[in-house]
Protein backbone atom coordinates (compact mmCIF):
# COMPACT_ATOMS: atom_id res chain seq x y z
CA UNK A 1 0.00 0.00 0.00
CA UNK A 2 1.16 3.67 -1.39
CA UNK A 3 2.54 5.82 1.71
CA UNK A 4 0.56 8.28 -0.74
CA UNK A 5 -2.91 6.15 -0.56
CA UNK A 6 -5.64 8.46 1.41
CA UNK A 7 -7.30 5.00 3.21
CA UNK A 8 -3.28 4.39 4.53
CA UNK A 9 -3.52 4.37 8.98
CA UNK A 10 -0.68 7.18 9.86
CA UNK A 11 1.38 5.36 13.04
CA UNK A 12 4.31 8.18 13.16
CA UNK A 13 3.60 11.79 14.41
CA UNK A 14 5.70 13.12 12.04
CA UNK A 15 3.88 11.40 9.06
CA UNK A 16 0.46 13.44 10.62
CA UNK A 17 -1.28 16.40 9.27
CA UNK A 18 -1.14 19.46 11.85
CA UNK A 19 -4.11 21.33 12.76
CA UNK A 20 -5.18 24.35 14.93
CA UNK A 21 -7.77 24.00 17.53
CA UNK A 22 -9.58 27.19 18.57
CA UNK A 23 -12.19 27.76 21.49
CA UNK A 24 -14.84 29.99 20.25
CA UNK A 25 -17.60 31.09 23.26
CA UNK A 26 -20.86 31.99 22.96
CA UNK A 27 -21.25 35.04 25.79
CA UNK A 28 -24.61 35.47 26.81
CA UNK A 29 -26.31 38.18 28.81
CA UNK A 30 -29.60 40.21 29.96
CA UNK A 31 -30.63 43.26 30.73
CA UNK A 32 -33.88 42.84 32.39
CA UNK A 33 -35.66 42.90 28.58
CA UNK A 34 -33.53 41.09 26.15
CA UNK A 35 -31.39 37.70 25.74
CA UNK A 36 -27.85 39.17 24.36
CA UNK A 37 -24.79 38.24 22.97
CA UNK A 38 -21.35 39.81 23.16
CA UNK A 39 -19.54 40.18 19.77
CA UNK A 40 -16.07 41.87 18.76
CA UNK A 41 -14.88 43.29 15.56
CA UNK A 42 -12.27 40.71 14.22
CA UNK A 43 -9.00 42.48 13.85
CA UNK A 44 -7.14 40.41 11.35
CA UNK A 45 -7.62 39.60 7.57
CA UNK A 46 -9.72 37.36 6.16
CA UNK A 47 -13.32 38.93 7.37
CA UNK A 48 -11.37 42.17 9.00
CA UNK A 49 -13.96 44.57 10.79
CA UNK A 50 -16.87 41.80 10.31
CA UNK A 51 -18.87 40.94 13.72
CA UNK A 52 -17.09 38.16 15.25
CA UNK A 53 -17.51 35.85 18.61
CA UNK A 54 -15.10 36.21 20.84
CA UNK A 55 -12.35 33.25 20.87
CA UNK A 56 -8.52 32.26 20.30
CA UNK A 57 -6.24 29.61 19.68
CA UNK A 58 -5.49 26.49 21.52
CA UNK A 59 -2.00 26.75 23.16
CA UNK A 60 0.30 24.09 23.73
CA UNK A 61 -0.29 23.59 27.82
CA UNK A 62 -3.87 23.84 28.04
CA UNK A 63 -6.84 21.91 27.99
CA UNK A 64 -10.43 23.34 25.89
CA UNK A 65 -11.84 24.11 29.09
CA UNK A 66 -8.63 26.19 30.59
CA UNK A 67 -8.71 27.97 27.35
CA UNK A 68 -12.35 28.86 26.79
CA UNK A 69 -11.87 30.60 31.15
CA UNK A 70 -9.06 32.13 29.64
CA UNK A 71 -10.53 33.87 27.04
CA UNK A 72 -13.58 34.70 29.15
CA UNK A 73 -11.45 36.04 31.46
CA UNK A 74 -9.77 37.93 29.11
CA UNK A 75 -13.52 39.66 27.39
CA UNK A 76 -15.54 39.91 30.43
CA UNK A 77 -13.02 40.58 33.38
CA UNK A 78 -15.13 37.83 35.67
CA UNK A 79 -14.20 34.59 36.95
CA UNK A 80 -16.16 31.84 37.91
CA UNK A 81 -18.47 32.03 35.02
CA UNK A 82 -21.07 29.37 34.11
CA UNK A 83 -19.72 27.85 31.01
CA UNK A 84 -20.65 24.77 29.08
CA UNK A 85 -19.51 22.97 26.02
CA UNK A 86 -21.32 23.08 23.01
CA UNK A 87 -20.03 21.66 20.51
CA UNK A 88 -16.87 20.51 17.66
CA UNK A 89 -16.99 21.92 14.14
CA UNK A 90 -14.55 20.66 11.67
CA UNK A 91 -15.50 21.20 8.60
CA UNK A 92 -13.00 21.38 6.17
CA UNK A 93 -12.49 24.67 4.84
CA UNK A 94 -14.39 26.29 7.94
CA UNK A 95 -11.65 28.71 8.53
CA UNK A 96 -10.28 29.81 5.09
CA UNK A 97 -6.59 30.77 6.01
CA UNK A 98 -5.84 27.42 7.83
CA UNK A 99 -7.09 24.15 8.78
CA UNK A 100 -8.81 24.87 12.01
CA UNK A 101 -11.08 22.95 14.60
CA UNK A 102 -13.18 24.74 17.05
CA UNK A 103 -15.07 23.96 20.00
CA UNK A 104 -17.78 26.18 20.89
CA UNK A 105 -18.33 27.00 24.50
CA UNK A 106 -21.73 29.40 25.88
CA UNK A 107 -21.44 31.19 28.78
CA UNK A 108 -24.15 33.37 31.15
CA UNK A 109 -22.76 36.83 32.82
CA UNK A 110 -24.90 39.27 34.30
CA UNK A 111 -24.57 42.17 32.38
CA UNK A 112 -24.05 44.83 34.85
CA UNK A 113 -21.11 42.66 36.39
CA UNK A 114 -19.32 42.99 33.07
CA UNK A 115 -16.41 45.45 32.75
CA UNK A 116 -17.67 48.59 30.52
CA UNK A 117 -13.47 49.03 29.84
CA UNK A 118 -13.35 46.02 28.23
CA UNK A 119 -16.08 46.00 25.96
CA UNK A 120 -14.57 49.58 24.59
CA UNK A 121 -11.04 48.63 24.98
CA UNK A 122 -11.87 44.87 22.37
CA UNK A 123 -14.67 46.73 19.75
CA UNK A 124 -17.00 44.67 21.21
CA UNK A 125 -21.18 45.46 21.76
CA UNK A 126 -24.15 43.92 22.96
CA UNK A 127 -26.91 42.51 21.11
CA UNK A 128 -29.84 41.18 20.84
CA UNK A 129 -29.45 37.14 20.15
CA UNK A 130 -32.83 37.46 18.00
CA UNK A 131 -31.41 40.57 15.53
CA UNK A 132 -27.10 40.11 16.07
CA UNK A 133 -25.61 40.95 12.50
CA UNK A 134 -24.18 38.31 10.41
CA UNK A 135 -20.84 36.63 11.72
CA UNK A 136 -17.90 35.71 9.99
CA UNK A 137 -17.02 31.85 9.10
CA UNK A 138 -19.87 29.06 10.82
CA UNK A 139 -20.07 31.56 14.18
CA UNK A 140 -24.06 31.84 12.76
CA UNK A 141 -24.26 27.76 13.22
CA UNK A 142 -22.43 28.02 16.25
CA UNK A 143 -24.89 30.29 18.11
CA UNK A 144 -27.64 28.43 16.79
CA UNK A 145 -26.22 25.19 18.41
CA UNK A 146 -25.56 27.28 21.59
CA UNK A 147 -29.43 28.78 21.80
CA UNK A 148 -30.37 25.35 21.71
CA UNK A 149 -28.39 23.96 24.16
CA UNK A 150 -29.09 26.71 26.70
CA UNK A 151 -33.00 26.12 25.73
CA UNK A 152 -32.68 22.22 26.66
CA UNK A 153 -30.86 23.08 29.41
CA UNK A 154 -32.84 26.33 31.42
CA UNK A 155 -36.16 23.40 31.49
CA UNK A 156 -33.87 20.70 33.48
CA UNK A 157 -31.20 23.56 35.59
CA UNK A 158 -32.07 26.63 36.98
CA UNK A 159 -29.00 27.94 34.82
CA UNK A 160 -30.97 31.14 33.88
CA UNK A 161 -30.42 32.85 37.38
CA UNK A 162 -26.78 33.08 36.28
CA UNK A 163 -28.06 36.21 33.98
CA UNK A 164 -29.85 37.85 36.77
CA UNK A 165 -28.37 40.49 39.22
CA UNK A 166 -28.31 38.30 42.73
CA UNK A 167 -31.78 40.36 43.73
CA UNK A 168 -34.35 40.52 40.54
CA UNK A 169 -38.18 40.95 40.56
CA UNK A 170 -40.50 38.27 39.39
CA UNK A 171 -40.99 40.16 36.12
CA UNK A 172 -37.22 40.04 35.52
CA UNK A 173 -37.45 36.48 35.83
CA UNK A 174 -40.28 35.81 33.57
CA UNK A 175 -39.00 38.36 30.66
CA UNK A 176 -35.71 36.34 31.45
CA UNK A 177 -37.43 32.84 30.55
CA UNK A 178 -39.19 34.52 27.57
CA UNK A 179 -36.27 35.70 25.84
CA UNK A 180 -34.52 32.43 26.31
CA UNK A 181 -37.28 30.54 25.24
CA UNK A 182 -38.38 33.25 22.59
CA UNK A 183 -42.22 33.26 23.43
CA UNK A 184 -44.83 34.72 25.60
CA UNK A 185 -45.58 33.15 28.96
CA UNK A 186 -48.64 33.65 30.44
CA UNK A 187 -47.68 35.64 33.62
CA UNK A 188 -50.24 33.62 36.48
CA UNK A 189 -49.16 30.40 35.22
CA UNK A 190 -45.69 31.02 35.27
CA UNK A 191 -45.73 32.57 38.94
CA UNK A 192 -47.34 29.48 39.79
CA UNK A 193 -44.93 27.31 38.54
CA UNK A 194 -41.75 29.20 40.10
CA UNK A 195 -43.61 28.91 43.43
CA UNK A 196 -44.30 25.24 43.11
CA UNK A 197 -40.04 24.89 42.54
CA UNK A 198 -39.77 26.24 45.75
CA UNK A 199 -36.26 27.72 45.12
CA UNK A 200 -36.65 31.13 45.56
CA UNK A 201 -36.41 34.00 48.68
CA UNK A 202 -38.88 36.49 49.29
CA UNK A 203 -37.55 39.60 49.73
CA UNK A 204 -39.10 42.28 52.16
CA UNK A 205 -37.42 44.31 50.00
CA UNK A 206 -39.31 45.94 46.38
CA UNK A 207 -38.00 47.59 43.25
CA UNK A 208 -39.60 51.19 43.45
CA UNK A 209 -38.97 52.23 40.05
CA UNK A 210 -41.16 49.99 37.92
CA UNK A 211 -44.17 51.60 39.55
CA UNK A 212 -45.42 53.24 42.74
CA UNK A 213 -46.33 50.85 44.52
CA UNK A 214 -43.03 48.38 43.16
CA UNK A 215 -42.39 44.75 42.87
CA UNK A 216 -40.81 42.85 45.87
CA UNK A 217 -37.12 41.55 45.05
CA UNK A 218 -36.50 37.60 45.26
CA UNK A 219 -33.27 35.68 45.58
CA UNK A 220 -32.25 32.04 44.02
CA UNK A 221 -32.10 29.85 47.50
CA UNK A 222 -29.21 27.91 46.11
CA UNK A 223 -29.47 25.69 49.25
CA UNK A 224 -32.62 24.51 48.95
CA UNK A 225 -32.15 23.61 45.17
CA UNK A 226 -29.30 21.64 46.60
CA UNK A 227 -30.67 19.66 49.10
CA UNK A 228 -33.99 18.76 46.68
CA UNK A 229 -31.20 17.41 44.38
CA UNK A 230 -32.35 18.98 41.41
CA UNK A 231 -35.06 16.81 41.43
CA UNK A 232 -37.89 19.28 41.71
CA UNK A 233 -36.81 21.49 39.03
CA UNK A 234 -39.12 21.35 35.31
CA UNK A 235 -39.29 24.33 33.38
CA UNK A 236 -41.15 24.20 30.16
CA UNK A 237 -43.21 25.87 28.29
Amino acid sequence: MSLNDEHTIIYSYDQADKVLIAVDCIIFGFDKEDLKILLVRRGIEPEKGKWSLVGGLLKKEETLEAAATRILDTYTGLSGIYMEEVATFSEVNRDPVERTISTAYYALINIKEHSKNLVKQFSAKWFSASQAPKLIFDHDHMVQYALNRLRLRTTTEPIGFDLLPEKFTMRELQKLYEAIWDTKLDKRNFINKINSLDILEKLDEKDMTTSRKGSYLYKFDVEKYRQQNGKSFEMKV
